[in-house]
Formats: structure tokens, sequence, C-alpha cells
């Protein structure tokens, strides 16, 4: 007797159908048979399956079992078909019957005692079920919450294989988990850290904002114990709010990594992501025979820190090139290409020197011009021309850090940023790019004219610091965010003078 059911697979960050079929015929020694391209995950399921329908209390078919997965030329790497192949084994060996497989997916790992266990990429699966026109789809309790995101398909948490075949056979009744936009963005919007905590560098926050108002990567150099890191840690409190979309494409990344909470529906709040600099290429981009999402990936719609940033391998930095230029990257392999999203904000700490403290008036550096260069030659130019601001964090005075007065904090920031990302919405509007970071120099001529003053300081500064042609877009770029921060239409010599201020580590440390 033939058997068939609908379930899924991830192929990157996506899912794609996958149609189940298990045969059981008569044979002379029970043999189970698994084709379609499975890995090892998937070729283990049998014995783990075979127990768990003991357990549950059904029979074990003991005839010649032959299951495919369809399309047979996909790699299938995941436990999520422990569940439709059971209720394939089932169905073929006619303990079950259901007129409800063609309307309702399911994926499920299974126990041996036939609890169903959460699976990776419940968000991506539901989504793939809508498009095909499924009317629900069978996950995980703990995945639930997850799948009900997509509207219009019932999301049914199953806890056990036995539930599983009570709702098919319509024995059972279970209703569809609700899920509600308005009460996840209450609860799970809110960000336990402010800029409040951050004493004095209001000089620091305040290239911040501007780089979070214009989606400028920014890099920051200074002592050990300046705030480097405290200031980095709180840049996601102040971007905006997530979008519909935006927190749909980030959920699904890290449901398909399994790093996403069991219970928890949707990431509303920006990514932070700060790897260790030792990590790999494969880490920070992506990979694996079947590529999964790195560093970059996990940081979309985010923060990438990258702390220490001359410690990080030469190699790996140079990966970050093109990724940072079009907000995506694909991973090339012998199965085909994958295309992982990676539209984020980067931000860089460094110390100036190998001991950190050159510049320090209260620390005396220990460091020869050799060792300095050596260490600073880590970074790349092309690496460095794509950060917009250099920032230098200086050395919190005494009477600031005992200071009871409040500083700037992440509600006053974000406003300002709020603002000026309304500002680029507009400007760039039946544009594909929506922030002034994201700028071509076609754009920089049309939305960045200078008047007569700005212009004059701007031929000076580049004659002065001997500035690349870059810089000259980077400054205008950040001039032109400067003057949305401050609403006004043209870009003032005012503004140009801060962005230029922006640049300084050009001339003094990579000149």
């Amino acid at each position: 007797m033939l058997a068939k059911l609908f379930t899924y697979s991830l192929l990157g960050i996506k899912a794609e159908p996958i149609e189940v079929e298990v045969d059981i015929s008569p044979g002379a020694m029970p043999k189970t048979i698994l084709v379609g391209l499975a890995e090892a995950a998937v070729r283990e399921s049998t014995h783990r399956i075979e127990r768990a329908l003991v357990n549950s209390g059904y029979n074990r078919p003991i005839d010649r079992i032959v299951i495919n997965l369809s399309p047979a030329d996909m790699p299938k790497d995941a436990a999520s078909f422990d569940l439709p192949i059971a209720l394939g084994m089932l169905t073929a060996s006619g303990q079950v019957q259901s007129e409800r497989f063609d309307d309702y997916a399911a994926v499920g790992e299974l126990a041996l005692d036939g609890v169903i266990r959460p699976v990776k990429g419940a968000l991506s699966m539901a989504i793939a079920a809508r498009r095909q026109g499924k009317r629900g789809i069978l996950v995980p309790v703990e995945n639930a919450q997850e799948a009900a995101v997509v509207g219009e398909l019932e999301a049914i948490p199953i806890g056990s294989l036995a539930e599983a075949v009570g709702f098919y056979t319509d024995r059972l009744d279970i209703q569809p988990v609700e899920f509600s936009w308005e009460q996840a963005l209450r609860e799970l919007s809110n960000y336990d850290i402010d800029y409040l905590d951050v004493k004095g560098q209001e000089l620091a926050k305040r290239a911040v904002t501007v780089a979070a108002a214009g989606a400028h990567h920014i890099l920051m150099l200074g002592s050990p114990g300046t705030g480097k890191t405290l200031l980095a840690s709180r840049f996601p409190t102040i971007l905006p709010q997530l979008s519909t979309e935006e927190s749909l494409q980030t959920t699904q990344i890290y449901s398909a990594t399994g790093r996403l909470n069991a219970g928890e529906s949707l990431l509303m709040t920006r990514p932070f992501r700060s790897p260790h600099h030792t990590i790999s290429e494969a880490g920070l981009v992506g990979g694996g025979s079947i590529p999964t999402p790195g560093e970059i990936s996990l940081a979309h719609n985010g923060v990438l820190f990258l702390d220490e940033l001359p410690e990080f391998n030469r190699r790996t930095l140079e990966v970050l090139r093109q990724p940072l230029e079009d907000g995506r990257v694909t991973i090339s392999r012998a199965m085909g290409s994958i295309t992982f999203p990676a539209s984020l904000m980067m931000v860089a700490a460094l110390n100036p020197c190998p001991c950190g403290y050159r510049g320090d008036p209260r620390r005396q550096c220990k460091c020869n011009p050799l060792q300095v260069e050596r260490y600073l030659a880590k970074i790349s130019g092309p690496l460095l021309d794509r950060v917009d601001i250099h920032l230098e964090v200086p050395s919190v005075p005494f009477r600031e850090l005992s200071d009871t007065a409040s500083g700037t904090g992440s509600a006053e920031m974000r406003e300002q940023v709020i603002a000026a990302r309304e500002i680029q919405s507009r400007r760039f509007a039946g544009h594909r790019i929506t922030n002034n970071g994201k700028m071509t120099p076609r754009q920089i001529r049309t939305f960045c004219r200078l008047d007569s003053d700005a212009e004059t300081l701007l031929k000076t500064a580049m004659e002065e610091m001997g500035l690349s042609a870059r810089a000259h877009d980077k400054i205008l770029r950040v001039g032109r965010t400067i003057a949305d921060l401050e609403r006004c239409n043209q870009i003032t010599a005012v503004h140009l003078s801060e962005a230029i201020n922006y640049r300084t580590l050009d001339r003094n440390y990579w000149a």
C-alpha cells in the first residue's frame, strides 16, 4: 500500500516542499529502504521511527518498506522528516486512514517514546506551506508560536506521535495557535540597556547618532577602558523598530540556525553580533557542505561589532568587503549557490597601538613606530575605505564619571535617528536605497549640493589631509546625514566641518 504526505526541507534559510512516499509490500525478510539523497541524520531516522511506533502503541510493519523523499536530487539533512515518515508507515500499513494529508503538512523529530521534539526553520516551513496553498502545518509545540506568525495558515501544535495521529484521523480536536503582533511588540521589543549607562562621552554619542541616522559604518579608536564596547553594545537601542518584513527576515535566519528560543515567535529587537577575533572565514560569512548563515547574516538588519579589529585574521576581514557593499553574501558549492542576506551596520573598535596607550595623556606608550605600523597595517585600506566615520574615543575624566546628572539617553537619540530616517525615506522614494550611507556617486552629486563656503572648506580639507576621492564621497554622505539631523535642506560649512572631523584618522594614522 502506498501513502503520500507533505513536509519541507531547509535549503539555506528557505524551505522547499518535499513529498514523502512510503510503500509497504510483502517481502521475505523485513527491510527498510530510504531513497532521495538523504544525509546521515535522515538515514538514521528509520531506527528512531521504528521504536517510536512500538513505544506509542502501534505495530511496526514487518514487510519490505520503501521510503522516497522527492525531489530526489535535493540533499536532505534534518530530523524533521521523522513525523511524516512515521505517519506514512502507519498509513501504508493500514493502521491509519485520513483525508487530511493533502491539506496539512507535518514536520517534527521523534524521540524513542513518541514525543515530538522541536526542529529548525519552522517559520520558513510555515511560509512555504502557505505558498503551497496548504490549510495548515503540524509542528512541535515549541515551534508553534513561531509558525503561527504566518497568516492564513493554521499552526497545529503537536506534542507526540499519538496526538498527530488523532488530529489526522479527526479523533482529536487541536486548536491552532493564535499570534498577536501587538502582544509580541509589547513583550519582545524592549531593550535592557540604554545610553544613559554611558557616563560622559557626549561627543562619541553624537557620532553614534550620526552613524545610526544614515546607516554609516563606524570605527572607534581609543585606549582600553574608554567605553568603546559600552557604546557599541547599545547601538541597536537607537535604531528604528524592526518593520514586519525585517522582523520576518531576521527571524527566518535565527530559526534556520536553531538560535530562536523555545516558545519565541519573532525577533522584535535589532540583532547584535560580536564574534571573537579568532573566528574563521566560514564562521563569519557562512559555509558548510550544505551552506548555513555566518555572523554577517546573523547580524542582518542589525549590528556587527568587531572588537579588537587588528587581532582578526586579515583574510577573514577581507571577506567582509563585498557583503558590506552589496548587503548580501553568496556561497557556492558543488550542489549550487545559496545567497544569504547581510544588510548590516558594522561597528569596529581598536586600540591605537599594541599596548593600547598611544596618545593617552595619563599612560606612556611602550610601542616603537615599527610595532605601531605593523599593528595598524593588519587593516587593509579597501576595508577602511568602506567605513564612513572614524571616531576617537578619549578617556573619561573623573568629574564626569562621578557626575550624578544624566547624559543623553537612547530614547532622545532614537527620536533624532527616526526623524532623519524619515527624511531619507522621502528623499529616496522610488530608489533602491533608503538611507544616505548607500548613496551612489550619481546620487551624491544630486542630493549633496554645497554652498560656496562649504565647497571651499571641503577643498581645503582635501588638500591639507590628502584625502582620496572615496573619502571625499564619504564626507558628503556624512554631511548629508548631519544636515538631515538638523532638518536642513542645504549642507552648510558647519555640517561639513563636523563630517570632516570624522575623517581625521585618515591623516593621523593611515595617511
